[in-house]
Order: C-alpha cells, then structure tokens, then sequence
C-alpha cells in the first residue's frame, strides 16, 4: 500500500470515527434527557416543615387536610380531627421517594398510564361537590400548599406497577403485585417517571384520613337497648365488674355470650366515615343503647338506619363523673394502702384524658356498619338461652 492510499484510509477512518462518536454523544445525551433523575429525588425541593395544606383528588372524590396549629384537620368532614400519623407517613415518603426510571411521553399518551389531570381524562364532568366523574385515564392529584397558600409542589400519581410474584398464592396477585407507580411532577415537563412504591394510602377519599380513636367503653355494669322514647328491648346488668351477667328485669335466662359481645362491642367500636348532615341521611326511628359504668360514667348512643346504605348514623353523649377516692379492700393492710393509692391515682389520670378526649369527639355523627354494631341489634329473643328440645319416641 502506498503512502497516499494509506493517508486516505486513516482520513476515511478519521472521519466515519468522528461521525460514531457525534451519535454517541447524541445516544447519551437522549438517554441524560429521559433519565437525568434518575436516583434523585421525586420532589427536591419540598420540606416537610412548609406544608400546611394537602389535596388530594381523583376522578371520584377530592379530600383537603389543613394544618391548624399543632393538629390537621379534614376541610370536607367539618374540621374533623385529621390522622398525624397517616399524614406524616405520606409526607415522608414523597419526600425521600427517589426516581427509578423516567422516560419523556407525550401528553396525548398520559391516559394510557392515569396521569391525566382528574377533569382532563375521557368522559369528563362534574359531581357533586365539584368532584370530578372522569372514567378513564386520570390519576390521583395531591397538591402542597404553605400556610400563606402559596403552591409548593404538585403531582399526579398513575397507574400501578406490577410486579410477577410466582411465590404468592393468592388470587389477586395472578397478574403480578402492586411495587412502583407511574408519576407526573409538575415542572418536569413532559417526563413520566416511576418510583418504587406504589403509595396505596394516597387517596382521595376523606373518611380515609380520619383520625380514628373513638369510645372505648370499659368497666361496664348495665347496659340497656330500646327505640327512642320507648321502653328498652332489653337490659342486662351484673352486681360485680367480673360478675356474671343477667337480665335486669323479665323472664328467660340471658345467654352469656350474647352479653359479653354486647358489651366488648363497646370497647371496640370503630367507624368508617363522619356524617355532615346526619338529619338528612336517616329517617327511621333510632335505638338507644345506654351504658353505665363502675367508674359512674352513662354513655348514651343514639344509633340510626341510613335511608340508602347498610350502615348507621351514630352520635352519643357522656355524663357523669369517677370518683376521686378509692374505696379501700376489705382486709387492706396499711403496708398496701400507699401502693394501692398510688395505682389508683395513675388510672384515674388516664381515665380523666380519655374522658376528656371522648366528650371532645360527642359533638359529631359517625357513620357505622351494622355488621359493627350487630351485636346491639339483637332482640331479647335472640339472648335467651334455648331449651334444647326432646327428641321425638
């Protein structure tokens, strides 16, 4: 090979290598313009300490939690007590989320993986309370805001990403379980990002976000259930707090485990939603079930059928007061008096706040399921024990 055909070649070389590295630089600068987050955080610039207010909403529903002083509260309940440590747990995973993988997708496609804007998606419209009724495509959008309003982030979260689990046997993991979300933060363009959390408690719905402590009747010595202005169905009652339980009054013998689930039903009631008009909601004649204690409290529950939902409207009240001194044993030594006091005036202030806490949660109507509340709907009928019948000769 002569010189110059050899100085050609390297010239030709020279150049096809110039053109391959040009693409290269292009591949990775297309690859740092759809992964640059990739490993960084979802929300950089967002601090916890600036949030006041939390919105959430998706085709369905719309929720607003409001930071007043030390408490949240839920704007569309009322000014419900709102659940610090479910708020706290969302904040705290949107801000240490990081990206794992980020990809640029137009927005005619976000649809495709729910990150439209609730009210943007196919089949858009209005509800009630301005709710938006789209059906497809649109995500759940949660907006942060400061105390003085100002916008701090913005996002709408999308479709589920599912991950095969061979291992799992349950039915609903056949088409994989949920281990990521698709994300759109505003400010990123058109940038469709995926996280490794699927955030499954990010909903929309308010009795979701409410904070959920609520009556926990203890020590009970009677208990009475009948219809409103009316004689009760039934009451039981028992002389000692370990005694056993009877009928207060009537014929039949009380069936001991239909008495201690009506009881233990009132030291775990829980409920699901909080009524904001609860008069427009009910229209049955409601029972009242009223409990009195061995520490002198009288808990009143009103319980009243829904018009078009297999639950119940409840409110209650408290009265009454414990008392103060201990009512000392019978053979007591004066070694045992002090321990004992001592004991006493711990339980006394721990029974103080949850009274305290209580009377502050009877200003509302809590929406209950009557599979919660069915051990207070029995008849007296249905407590009675039944004579086992002879078999026929």
């Amino acid at each position: 090979m002569s010189r110059k055909h050899f100085l050609i070649l390297l010239a030709v070389l020279v150049v096809m290598g110039a053109a391959g590295l040009s693409l290269v630089w292009q591949d990775i600068a297309a690859y740092r313009a759809s992964g640059a987050k990739i490993g960084a955080k979802l929300l950089p610039s967002l601090k916890i300490a600036d949030v006041a207010e939390v919105r959430l909403q998706d085709s369905k529903d719309h929720v607003t939690l409001v930071r007043k002083e030390k408490t949240w509260v839920v704007q569309e309940r009322g000014g419900y007590p709102a659940s610090f440590q479910e708020i706290s747990d969302l904040l705290i995973k949107l801000v240490e989320l990081k990206v794992t993988q980020s990809e640029q997708v137009g927005a005619s496609l976000w649809p495709r993986v729910q990150l439209a804007d609730p009210g943007k998606g196919e089949s858009a419209g209005t509800g009630k309370d301005g709710a938006s009724t789209v059906k497809e495509g649109a995500g759940t959008l949660i907006e942060f805001k400061d105390a003085a309003g100002k916008p701090l982030a913005r996002l709408v979260l999308g479709k589920k990403v599912l991950k095969k689990d061979p291992l799992n046997p349950l039915p609903a993991a056949k088409d994989g379980v949920p281990a990521g979300r698709y994300v759109r933060v505003d400010g990123a363009g058109e940038s469709v990002i995926v996280v490794s959390d699927p955030l499954e408690k990010a909903v929309a719905d308010p009795g979701r976000w409410l904070t959920k402590e609520f009556i926990k009747l203890d020590r009970v010595r009677t208990l009475a259930v009948g219809p409103e202005g009316g004689p009760a169905h039934w009451k039981i009652a028992r002389d000692e707090e370990w005694g056993q339980w009877k009928f207060a009054a009537g014929g039949g013998t009380l069936h001991p485990s239909a008495a201690v689930m009506a009881v233990n039903k009132l030291g775990q009631l829980s409920f699901s939603d909080v009524a904001n008009d609860p008069k427009s909601e009910t229209t049955d004649k409601p029972l009242i079930a009223v409990a009195e204690t061995f520490d002198n409290l009288v808990y009143t529950l009103k319980l009243a059928k829904k018009t078009k939902a297999d639950e119940f409207i409840v409110t209650f009240t408290l009265a009454g007061e414990p008392s103060k001194t201990r009512v000392p044993e019978k053979g007591e030594k004066p070694q045992d008096k002090e321990r004992n006091d001592k004991a006493y005036a711990e339980s006394l202030q721990r029974l103080q706040a949850r009274i305290a806490m209580e009377k502050a949660l009877s200003g509302w109507a809590y929406v209950i399921g009557k599979g919660e509340l069915e051990p207070l709907l029995m008849n007296r009928s249905d407590m009675v024990v039944q004579r086992q019948q002879r078999p026929d000769r």
